[in-house]
């Protein structure tokens, strides 16, 4: 499996009244997420399913992935927590985004390439991707690429 995981792209600042997972994207994030759509699409990938968080700001990015999603975008409650190995293991497809939030992509990561869900020395800026390959189960993954969002 080709498994791209992404953190979603800039959203409004946590202000009081605002539940955290009420915040929008912004205007840049939203621009600045549409153009690594772009270099996405333009190196030719193409995924056949998008998993996201239900938060607002993880629908609205995987929305600007869906002119290079060849299958459904699917609310996912796994990538709204830290990351549990059965969430991976039900994934389905070849090649897969999953659209969160930190700190829990960057365990993501390391759970799937060292087995050990503590993705400290990874940095994951908003709307970056890290692409994985392998079987979605701990340790058995290899980091092909990390790409921050500009």
């Amino acid at each position: 499996m080709d498994l791209f995981l992404i953190r979603h792209a800039i959203a409004e600042e946590r202000r009081a009244g605002l539940p955290d997972a009420d915040r929008a994207l912004t205007e840049k994030g939203r621009t600045r997420f549409d153009k690594m759509v772009r270099s996405l699409d333009q190196a030719g990938f193409r995924f056949d399913r998008v998993y996201h968080s239900p938060w607002l700001r993880a629908v609205q990015t995987a929305e600007l992935l869906e002119p290079i999603a060849e299958g459904p975008l699917v609310v996912a409650e796994g990538l709204a927590r830290p990351p549990e190995p059965s969430f991976f293991a039900s994934l389905e497809g070849e090649r897969v985004a999953c659209v969160g939030h930190e700190p829990w992509l960057s365990d993501a990561v390391a759970l799937l390439t060292i087995g050990t869900p503590n993705g400290s020395w990874l940095h994951f800026k908003k709307g970056a991707v890290a692409w994985l390959r392998g079987t979605p189960r701990p340790a058995s993954m290899q980091l092909r690429g990390h790409s921050p969002p500009r």
